[in-house]
């Protein structure tokens, strides 16, 4: 927990997450129309999306299964029955007028997230319900300076709400949160986590209090599609309200904009209460009823989450805690890791994909889907350096070659006859001439600067082009500098 250093002393951020993720479905939650993302505005909108009179709502299925994965991916509660209603709200890109959602019984009740911080601790973080609802369609003001345009292809796509408690005391554990929360829904398959297409995104609950004190009064800050976002945004504003308190005002409920340049937040309406919306079961769609086999089902198809396959990276493979939680960050980077680490030494597997790889990545802008290396082709490499024929040094080299070419190791090896040097004979002509080449230095070493060790293995390498084996290289020069200590004292 981080407070918050006032005028008046400490204060205490209390923050909780609205996160609406878009079900991965190839048809819309009441309708058949397409999901896909990039359409022609309007191309992909059905007589149900638009709202047509005598059309009727019916549940997809896909959906429906896609929601009880996530709640027994987050340890929650399934609700066998759960109830459609209508949130009435003024959309102007919902041709309904309303909103079809859930309420008072939503299709998944309480679970948990655990997270994990940088200082490396762990938090849990309670989610009180998950429900579904229909998406909005996107309103667009500057395709014409009178008018506003509609663009309904995203109306009616199925979302899955997913709301935490205000468990949450910084901003760093919002995003901590939100990084947990986007994992775990890629491992299940659930929703791409894409939150710069739109997939993603969450609205952001603060407010402060004196330590241990009464909840305040919370600001929702709408539609936030970046963890950085989520972070500077919950700083901004209890920063923001601790100013009003401070400065004698009270803080208003309301509902704020994120103004992504300066940092700042912005109001943008009153908040609602839930009897604002007017919520009542919608008739036009019966009770979902689900039976304990359909759930049972489901949960014989779920993977390993993140958590659990962290617990095994640590347990079963050596791992340390940090190594672990980077692996696991990503279904595709924790795949690829085990794929390179199958049979071989998982720790330097690991040092490799988190090091090497995933830095030339990173530089590359390239995720990790597009890796122009190959898993099979990083275990070979990891290969050739436990058997002893290229160095670490010259590995380096031959993975800049890997990472540009996409060829193998082996192939890069011969081709350049980076081959390790490991005949003692060749190595022993090699240390003899470095020993020959410093006389000075070697008088002192054997007068007791043994740290120069480091400069001769330096030297020797440098003389082998890095390919002297190392081991060798330093026994070699550790007897040739030590049976000649005795006379040179």
């Amino acid at each position: 927990m981080s407070l918050i250093e006032g005028q008046s002393g400490a204060w205490e951020a209390v923050i909780g997450l609205e996160v609406h993720a878009q079900v991965t479905s190839e048809s819309k939650l009441f309708s058949g129309a397409s999901t896909a993302f990039g359409g022609e505005p309007n191309a992909q909108v059905s007589l149900v999306d638009a709202a047509m009179p005598g059309m009727l709502p019916v549940i997809n299925e896909r959906c429906v299964e896609q929601a009880v994965r996530t709640g027994l991916g987050l340890g929650a509660q399934i609700n066998l029955v759960s109830v459609f209603d209508r949130k009435n709200y003024f959309y102007p890109d919902l041709p309904q007028g309303y909103q079809i959602s859930q309420y008072s019984q939503p299709i998944v009740g309480s679970g948990a997230v655990e997270i994990a911080l940088e200082d490396g601790t762990t938090r849990t973080v309670r989610i009180a319900r998950l429900h579904l609802e229909q998406d909005a369609g996107k309103s667009l003001h500057d395709r014409d300076p009178r008018r506003t345009w509609v663009d309904l292809n995203r109306a009616g796509v199925a979302l899955m709400e997913i709301v935490s408690e205000p468990d949450m005391r910084s901003p760093e554990e919002a995003a901590a949160f939100m990084t947990r929360l986007r994992a775990i829904l890629r491992y299940l398959g659930t929703c791409d986590g894409n939150m710069e297409e739109g997939s993603l995104r969450a609205d952001v609950n603060v407010s402060v209090r004196r330590p241990g004190a009464a909840l305040g009064t919370r600001c929702e800050i709408k539609n936030l599609n970046s963890i950085r976002f989520i972070r500077e945004a919950a700083a901004h504003e209890a920063r923001r309200q601790v100013a009003v308190i401070e400065d004698g005002g009270a803080v208003e409920q309301e509902t704020r904009l994120f103004d992504t340049g300066s940092g700042t937040t912005r109001p943008m309406r009153s908040k609602e209460e839930e009897h604002d919306y007017r919520y009542f079961p919608d008739p036009d769609l019966l009770p979902l009823v689900l039976d304990e086999a359909f759930v049972d089902g489901i949960r014989a198809t779920l993977p390993e989450l993140p958590d659990a396959k962290k617990r095994r990276f640590v347990d079963a493979l050596g791992l340390s805690e940090e190594d672990a939680e980077v692996l696991v960050a990503d279904r595709d980077s924790a795949a690829y890791f085990e794929a390179v680490a199958e049979g071989r030494d998982a720790k330097l597997a690991a040092n490799w994909v988190i090091r090497d790889l995933f830095g030339a990545l990173n530089r590359s802008g390239l995720a990790i889907a597009d890796a122009p290396v190959s898993a099979s082709d990083l275990g070979a490499l990891v290969d050739l350096i436990r058997a002893g024929t290229i160095s670490g040094r010259i590995a380096r080299e031959v993975f800049e070659a890997m990472f540009e070419t996409g060829r193998d190791p082996g192939s890069i090896v011969a081709e350049r006859g980076l081959e390790q040097v490991s005949d003692t004979g060749a190595i022993e002509a090699i240390v003899d001439a470095v020993l020959a080449g410093h006389p000075d230095r070697v008088a002192e070493y054997r007068g007791g600067k043994t740290r120069l060790l480091g400069f001769f293995v330096g030297q020797a390498m440098k003389a082998s082009r890095g390919k002297a084996n190392p081991k060798t290289v330093n026994e070699l020069l550790r007897a040739k500098l030590d049976e000649g200590q005795g006379r040179d004292e």
